[in-house]
């Protein structure tokens, strides 16, 4: 997307929030649904639209990780680190997953098909370890299955 296009998005979200209480979070939200991302273009614009400062806005955006300043691989997958999934083998899974993809947590595949990112519970405790891939959860992973669900996405990416 042009930069053009992602100021314009910015900005319909910033309309469509603006008027909420606490209404910076929920236009985050907006912003990283709808471009997978927070531009840099976004604080600046935030902030004046708010009525907070540029700080106030990169403090937010900073301290939750979920919000990504920088564009994602063509799929995100997400490794939960809750303590039912810790207890299920998520610590052996997650270096896996960081082994295999030649990625830390944050960070994409070199060839930008795969963005790896912890999260903090995915609410499939009874199913740990869980990952989840976009907007599928999948629990019970282990090595092998992580391998063939990451197959699985480079065959589609190139099919």
């Amino acid at each position: 997307m042009a930069a053009l296009d992602n100021r314009e998005f910015i900005q319909t979200a910033i309309d469509g929030h603006r008027h909420l209480d606490g209404a910076l979070l929920p236009a985050l939200h907006a912003i990283q649904d709808g471009l997978g991302w927070v531009p840099p273009e976004a604080t600046p614009m935030l902030a004046e639209a708010l009525n907070l400062s540029r700080a106030e806005v990169h403090g937010v955006i900073s301290f939750y990780h979920h919000f990504r300043t920088t564009p994602p691989g063509r799929h995100v997958v997400q490794v939960c680190r809750a303590e039912a999934c810790q207890a299920m083998g998520a610590s052996a899974l997650e270096a896996h997953a960081k082994r295999s993809l030649g990625a830390d947590f944050g960070q994409t595949t070199a060839d930008a098909a795969i963005t790896l990112e912890p999260v903090y519970c995915l609410g499939n405790c009874a199913c740990s370890p869980a990952v989840r891939i976009g907007d599928r959860i999948v629990g019970r992973v282990d090595a092998t299955r992580f391998d063939a669900l990451m197959a699985e996405l480079r065959e589609e990416a190139t099919a």
